[in-house]
């Protein structure tokens, strides 16, 4: 096989173009394999094959910095870089990350899994490459499957445009961002003015018409007129020159030797240049390119029992009752749940593509019209908007419901996608509502819940696994925590769980009790505000152990605490401890296996409630 025979970007050198070819049916086998058997991102790396091959037959990285946004279109990338052998370890605990990743190799600079971002850092790089500190490295940043629909992709481009920096933009344009309409003329222009010959004569032609004695400036402007018209009549992507950045294009995406004259001349040329290029998301893999939804862009979809499903069914179910709900997702309709709802109420669903800002904020005008938006996103790009959560809904009371999929430790994205924040940055808006449902049953019960009872803002977070599932009498309903068992009289230890950590509390309270130490266990539900009468009930015990499967410091436990200390006036209070994520980048693994490593499972909660009950009853708490 060729690709066995590749260690560097430099092994492609000498390959012809039926090899090339070749070498492209290779690596799509080796994507399928390894995303169809770890997971992963299916059909956005499937596009980007023959596009991969020639920046890396044009560009010499890593000596050439290559950014690319979104990081889960670098599969290729990495398999030319020298890492094809380790796709049998994709996605596993210590393995290769789906992303670019600096640990890994040389040839990463940026470890970008979260969308929008690539042309920031390229003005960044490219300005300090232009410093006096400068080595003369070249800047590659490609951008698309989505990328573009970011606000601040359009950010970095205005600062590129304005700076005039070096800079080559490789717009991935795949059916599913931006698609400008072309024509014949228009591509045959393209590729005239991606020609460092045509442009030396052009600029030379420019030169010589400003020289002409007393009509020269009318002359130059007559010329600047003519090329601006023809572009505005056969090139819509005038956008980007009017923004200061040159574009060439669209070119074919799977067709290598073409791909390489487009970037060979770019190279030559001064200042930021967009190469507009054309290509197939899910090529070569049937499935994905029959997929009408999202070629196969990933193998996450939401399953039976998941809290995600259980998600899906009540948002419908609520929006057949009341007629002001309307639904929106930040580029992910399919892995929320919210698919259903939008074959359902296709007028009251929106997708605003990967900008969670504006998702906020328009949700925020929607409520203020007399809507009530429910926003799904997942919790690590739900942070993307904190800003807009705080000012734009919480300070004006808006009755705005926040969905958030992938909360807590979600496992073989790693550490970027873990959603251990969000109970940290949202539970302190003011007005905030904060439910952590524990069961299938339980997140549909505390939708209806957000609709009816809060009078602001309110927050529903789930994970990514499996939901339980729950008999009546073990639902909770309204602003209440739900005590789960009691330990009598006798019991000087009270759990407090929170959402998902139910099922591994409740199995460390059986083990506990079969050790002689009686355990009263809450479900809290509610993250804020707290139950006064759970916290009231937890006073009442010598020791309180609280569970989260979110940051530790900051989060639900420290709450608990602040209540606790307030309740004790001064008098001995229980001795607390507070389980949680640590204050660290998680890495990738299964969310079983770095639970227990972090002491969220079963075993580990027992033996931190025997450790915590050995140890006596100070007078303040300890954290």
């Amino acid at each position: 096989m060729i690709l066995e025979s590749i260690s560097s970007p430099s092994d492609l050198e000498s390959l012809t173009y039926e090899q090339l070819d070749a070498l492209a049916g290779e690596i799509r086998q080796l994507v399928v394999r390894s995303v169809t058997t770890f997971g992963g991102h299916l059909g956005s790396n499937l596009g980007v094959v023959e596009l991969t091959i020639a920046i890396h037959r044009v560009f010499d990285s890593p000596r050439d910095i290559i950014l690319w946004d979104t990081g889960h279109q670098a599969y290729v990338h990495k398999m030319l870089t020298g890492r094809a052998g380790d796709f049998d370890h994709l996605r596993q605990a210590g393995g290769l990350s789906g992303y670019p990743s600096r640990g890994e190799s040389r040839h990463d600079w940026i470890e970008n899994s979260h969308a929008s971002t690539i042309l920031s850092y390229a003005h960044g790089l490219a300005t300090a490459q232009e410093s006096a500190l400068g080595e003369g490295r070249r800047i590659v940043a490609v951008i698309g499957d989505g990328a573009m629909t970011g606000g601040m992709a359009f950010e970095g481009l205005n600062n590129l445009g304005h700076s005039g920096r070096n800079c080559i933009i490789i717009l991935n344009d795949n059916g599913r961002s931006y698609a400008p309409t072309v024509s014949k003329l228009g591509d045959t222009l393209a590729r005239i003015r991606n020609n460092p010959t045509y442009m030396r004569r052009q600029h030379r032609m420019e030169s010589l018409a400003r020289e002409v004695p007393l009509v020269g400036d009318r002359l130059e402007r007559s010329i600047e007129a003519t090329k601006a018209a023809i572009r505005e009549m056969w090139e819509p992507p005038a956008f980007f020159e009017t923004l200061g950045v040159r574009y060439t294009g669209p070119f074919d995406g799977h067709d290598i030797k073409g791909l390489e004259e487009a970037l060979s001349n770019a190279a030559e040329l001064e200042g930021p240049h967009v190469v507009h290029v054309m290509t197939q998301k899910g090529r070569g893999y049937a499935p994905a390119e029959n997929d009408p939804v999202k070629r196969l862009h990933d193998t996450s979809e939401a399953k039976p029992g998941s809290y995600t499903t259980a998600f899906g069914d009540a948002v419908v179910k609520m929006a057949d009752e009341h007629p002001e709900v309307v639904a929106i997702t930040a580029a992910m309709p399919d892995s929320t749940g919210l698919l259903p709802f939008k074959e359902r109420f296709p007028d009251r669903f929106f997708d605003v593509g990967i900008a969670e800002q504006h998702a906020v904020t328009a949700a925020a005008g929607m409520a203020m019209g007399g809507l009530r938006p429910v926003v799904a996103v997942y919790s690590t790009f739900m942070t993307r908007a904190v800003d807009q959560v705080m000012y734009d809904v919480g300070l004006h009371r808006l009755p705005v419901i926040f969905c958030l999929d992938r909360a807590g430790v979600t496992g073989d994205d790693g550490p970027s996608h873990h959603g251990v924040m969000d109970m940290v940055w949202f539970s302190k808006v003011p007005g905030m509502t904060i439910f952590a449902p524990s069961s299938y049953q339980e997140l549909q019960v505390m939708l209806e819940d957000a609709y009816e009872l809060a009078g602001g803002p309110v927050m529903i977070r789930w994970p990514k696994t499996h939901a339980r599932q729950a008999e009546p009498d073990q639902v909770g309903h309204g602003m209440s925590a739900r005590r789960v068992r009691s330990g009598g009289a006798a019991s000087e230890l009270c759990i407090i769980s929170v959402g998902t950590m139910l099922d591994s509390a409740e199995a460390a309270a059986e083990a506990l009790d079969d050790q002689g130490v009686p355990v009263t266990l809450w479900d809290a539900r509610v993250v804020t505000p707290l139950d006064p009468d759970m916290v009231d009930d937890a006073r009442k015990h010598r020791n309180v152990l609280t569970v989260e499967d979110g940051l530790r410091q900051g989060g639900a436990g420290s709450m608990i605490v602040d209540h606790l200390l307030e309740l004790s006036n001064g008098q001995p209070m229980p001795q607390v401890r507070v389980l949680g994520t640590p204050m660290s980048y998680i890495p990738q693994g299964k969310p079983e296996a770095i639970l227990a490593e972090l002491g969220l499972d079963a075993g580990g909660i027992t033996a931190a409630a025997l450790a915590l009950v050995a140890t006596g009853r100070p007078d303040r708490a300890s954290v």
